[in-house]
């Protein structure tokens, strides 16, 4: 039994060691890679997120070329909240934030009532719109409710 261990351990004990120098060199390279990677996907610092609400935003209505008819809607402002950096935040102003209904495409109807769809810059995202709908009002057309 002695003869074997032997056998294993010292028997080009040479090549043996150069393996586990190899092996443990590649280990190390693959770990310090991960941990480079981890690294760089998180920021150093964390960025402080603030929430800032806009008031008696209008609601643009969004109509094809085609149609010639008037939209009014009601309401004809909303409040959006909005979360992004605070540095974006402090530099962001009513008018950079768009906020319209789409109606292409209402056939007949006098009333509907239809989403209001918000665009925001780069950065910043909207958390809470109010209303979340308006009425569209086709002027010329009775309203049955």
């Amino acid at each position: 039994m002695i003869k074997f261990l032997r056998h294993v351990v010292v028997d080009d004990f040479l090549l043996k060691l150069f393996s586990l120098a190899l092996a443990l060199l590649f280990w190390l390279t693959v770990s310090f890679a991960i941990r480079q990677r981890e690294g760089s996907a998180r920021p150093s610092t964390p960025l402080a997120t603030e929430v800032r609400t806009f008031f008696n935003l209008p609601v643009v209505v969004m109509s094809s070329a085609a149609d010639a008819r008037l939209f009014k809607v009601s309401p004809g402002q909303v409040e959006i909240t909005v979360q992004g950096e605070s540095r974006m935040l402090q530099k962001l102003q009513g008018k950079d934030i768009r906020v319209m209904v789409d109606v292409t495409g209402i056939e007949g109807t006098p009333s509907l009532r239809k989403r209001i769809e918000v665009f925001t810059p780069a950065g910043v995202t909207h958390v809470v719109v109010m209303p979340e709908e308006v009425q569209v009002i086709i002027p010329g057309k009775p309203i049955v409710r």
